[in-house]
């Protein structure tokens, strides 16, 4: 009797949700590079264009914080990765080559490939934005990468995470796409973590068992971050870095930077894994710094050859 009390309201509940995500994602059509366009909005007036890229389970409300200063010098093209937030879920590997693909599409569609573009990302974000800018260097003219998640294998990310929460333990565990496939269930107030915000938690329930999954194991922990930066070590970078980040350790990124030839580094001495919630004025602020200098140092050059 025990036995069967505990299937009927445990066991079943979590096998029908499930089931019910399972079912949901057989429906989707499949990925068509050249027709799914990923939501997506411009914001700013600025005469620098700026694309940001959220991380896993983000959404492009993610950089909406204390716009005031950065839309006045910054056209900001906000992005909604493939199988996030409101951007269309359809049955896909998720892989790196595909998220490229999908983010190309609405970059040329925009005109945000001209040469003058910064491309910046958070976490997956960041990993995604060094690949585009090696993918397609003419398009970009510098990068920011904010907490950028860099390890040296699986078993280093797992070792990370082993001192996390237990949720963060379970969600990136070998487990991960079953628990995601039940993510409703943990994805309430009780569960949510100190470091988001209500918003961001919120549209952090619209990924599916997918679009997490094989971000996790196919973008995240495959990529080589190493063999992008080697390729392309003569641009313009800068790393933007919480000192407290314990999800994406800055030493792993401090070695990763010495891959370009001059790279700008600032950090938050406070700051954790999303520290830019709570300090998007410091990262607005430090990204407008960047680009004034960069366009000083265009302007001393051009003077240079007159």
């Amino acid at each position: 009797m025990t036995l069967l009390l505990i299937f009927i309201l445990f066991i079943l509940p979590i096998v029908a949700i499930a089931s019910y995500q399972h079912y949901k994602i057989s429906k989707q059509p499949a990925y068509n590079a050249k027709e799914t366009l990923l939501n997506y909005e411009i914001i700013g007036s600025g005469e620098n264009k700026l694309i940001l890229l959220h991380g896993l389970t983000g959404s492009l409300h993610y950089w909406k914080r204390n716009l005031e200063s950065i839309t006045t010098t910054h056209k900001l093209l906000l992005v909604d990765l493939l199988g996030f937030g409101d951007s269309p879920k359809p049955q896909s590997d998720y892989s790196l080559s595909i998220q490229l693909q999908a983010l190309e599409l609405i970059l040329n569609k925009e005109e945000f490939n001209d040469g003058k573009i910064i491309i910046a990302g958070h976490s997956m974000g960041a990993m995604i934005s060094l690949a585009l800018l090696e993918k397609q260097p003419t398009w970009f003219k510098a990068g920011i990468f904010i907490s950028t998640p860099v390890y040296k294998d699986a078993n280093e990310f797992k070792e990370i995470m082993s001192s996390h929460s237990f949720v963060d333990r379970i969600s990136t565990s070998k487990f991960s796409k079953y628990i995601c496939m039940i993510h409703p269930i943990f994805m309430s107030s009780a569960f949510k973590p100190n470091n988001l915000t209500d918003d961001v938690y919120e549209d952090a329930k619209k990924h599916h068992w997918q679009s997490y999954y094989y971000s996790l194991t196919k973008v995240i922990l495959k990529t080589d971050l190493y063999a992008i930066a080697k390729k392309i070590k003569d641009k313009d970078v800068l790393f933007i870095h919480g000192e407290k980040d314990d999800t994406a350790p800055i030493e792993n990124t401090l070695k990763l930077s010495k891959e370009f030839k001059n790279p700008q580094i600032i950090t938050s001495s406070e700051g954790d894994h999303q520290f830019f919630l709570k300090e998007a004025k410091f990262v607005w602020n430090t990204i407008q710094d960047f680009t004034i200098s960069e366009k000083k140092l265009q302007k001393t050059i051009s003077n240079e050859h007159e």
